[in-house]
């Protein structure tokens, strides 16, 4: 959903990384901070029960890790590697962030509501899961209304102003994230499945550049969402 406003997000970004690449940091080392900023801020602050902070520490860390896409293509350091460290930095950073909720919630007595939150966790890592394998079978898994972007912006807002005493908020945001993921699933599995009873033998791995790294805030899941953000190509990327 959020996809349509990654091209000007892109032009935002492109001169924001021209300054960041001077400094010499690469793509990749920009992935690796924003990813270990984001899992410190919420594996320390959410567990605490301080959820407007660790909000803060994570979007801060996550606009930093958005400018990898944007610094590699500035300096021309895009690589298949640049993508799939940033892919794989994205599930680190939303286990971290749903955990660090979980263990907040379950330290302060929220059991039920801890156990939604684990279920987002592992919802979303079935989400960005499943358009992974389809594009690995050569299909297209371009769908969903819960990519990781909107997933994590709801997250963060939600447990931001839980932090400063909003009642139910988080609640809310948690279980709509549980349904709007659970139907995401069913979304991608109808998607691939209405393409592979047309073509039931699978398609080889495509060879190209992998989508990559470095996109948005809130995400790029997916691509997802990010999907992902991208090291591997020129432009800002959808998530997984």
């Amino acid at each position: 959903m959020l996809n349509r406003i990654r091209p000007a997000l892109g032009r935002v970004l492109t001169p924001i990384g021209r300054t960041v690449a001077r400094t010499g940091v690469s793509p990749n080392a920009i992935t690796v901070i924003g990813t270990a900023g984001v899992a410190a801020g919420a594996l320390v602050l959410f567990p605490r029960g301080e959820f407007f902070w660790g909000t803060m520490v994570i979007t801060a860390f996550v606009l930093f890790d958005m400018l990898d896409g944007a610094v590699a293509r500035v300096t021309g350091k895009i690589s298949k590697f640049g993508a799939f460290l940033d892919s794989t930095m994205d599930r680190v950073a939303d286990a971290a962030i749903f955990s660090g909720l979980m263990i907040g919630l379950y330290r302060d007595g929220q059991h039920g509501l801890a156990g939604v939150a684990l279920y987002c966790l592992v919802a979303g890592v079935v989400v960005s899961y499943a358009k992974a394998r389809a594009e690995g079978l050569g299909y297209t898994c371009n769908v969903g209304i819960a990519e990781r972007a909107e997933r994590l912006i709801v997250a963060l807002v939600a447990a931001g102003f839980d932090g400063l005493g909003v009642p139910y908020i988080l609640a809310v945001a948690l279980w709509a994230l549980a349904v709007l993921s659970t139907v995401t699933v069913g979304q991608r599995f109808a998607t691939v499945y209405a393409q592979a009873k047309d073509d039931p033998a699978p398609k080889p791995a495509a060879s190209g550049p992998a989508p990559g790294s470095g996109a948005s805030a809130a995400g790029n899941e997916e691509d997802e969402e990010n999907g992902e953000r991208a090291h591997a190509k020129a432009g800002p990327q959808p998530r997984r």
